[in-house]
């Protein structure tokens, strides 16, 4: 059965409505950090920040944490409420998708550690502008799955999948150049190998909110479109809404 937001709190005990609001709310709160995350990850990098990089990694132990207590408060509601439906759906969901919002955590991580790399080896001469470049695209997917999380909106899901392929095609048009460059001057390999390990983590980010994308139609539209075509999911929601005209 689909479902949107105003369907989705309507059960005769209040304290459930209050259970499944709060894990909704702790999901984007997790959101919220590791999408400032990827920003202070892109900015410590292009900066040469070096304390900002110090603080995205000291940050990962909260999104680690938050990861924690959201799973418990869903253990705790498929135990005690034993859910069906489409409250099932949203305790899994929000299960996945903290598993996702982690592993993002860690990418910026990763990009942040490539910061302090660089500033100890010397700055690569190519990359930061494809850097930033890759990064806005890829916080911008991130921002936009989770107001589709928020909104139940199936529609910028979709979006955000359509998105990928274009952060695909930026990753390997970056790397290409990148290879060249080191190519034509091995003095910098080791420089610019931190700079592709750092658009790697980036695309990684994007294939992370695809997944969470994912996950919002599978919540509202009940298909777990995983593993599926962009192309497939947008007919079959597509059949969907007209079946329901």
């Amino acid at each position: 059965m689909k479902i949107n937001q105003e369907s989705h709190s309507t059960h005769i005990s209040q304290k459930f409505n209050q259970e499944l609001e709060e894990i909704r709310s702790q999901l984007l709160e997790m959101g919220g950090l590791v999408e400032q995350q990827i920003h202070d990850a892109i900015q410590s990098l292009t900066e040469g920040d070096t304390q900002l990089a110090k603080a995205v990694c000291e940050k990962d132990q909260e999104v680690n944490q938050l990861q924690l207590d959201i799973d418990e408060q869903c253990t705790k509601i498929l135990a005690r409420r034993q859910p069906a439906a489409s409250d099932l759906r949203l305790v899994l969901v929000v299960i996945r998708a903290t598993a996702d919002l982690e592993r993002i955590g860690d990418e910026s991580s990763k990009v942040a550690k490539a910061t302090l790399k660089l500033a100890e080896e010397g700055s690569s001469p190519r990359g930061y502008i494809e850097a930033r470049h890759l990064g806005n695209l890829v916080r911008k997917m991130v921002q936009d799955a989770l107001n589709a999380f928020a909104r139940f909106d199936t529609a910028q899901a979709l979006a955000v999948l359509h998105e990928d392929k274009n952060v695909d095609l930026e990753y390997q048009s970056a790397t290409r150049s990148l290879v060249t460059f080191m190519m034509e001057d091995p003095r910098a390999i080791s420089q610019v190998m931190n700079i592709m390990w750092v658009l790697r983590s980036l695309e990684r980010v994007g294939d992370h909110a695809s997944n969470l994308a994912e996950y919002v139609i599978y919540l509202v539209e009940g298909q777990d479109v995983r593993y599926t075509k962009t192309e497939v999911i947008e007919a079959a929601i597509g059949q969907n809404k007209s079946s329901k005209k």
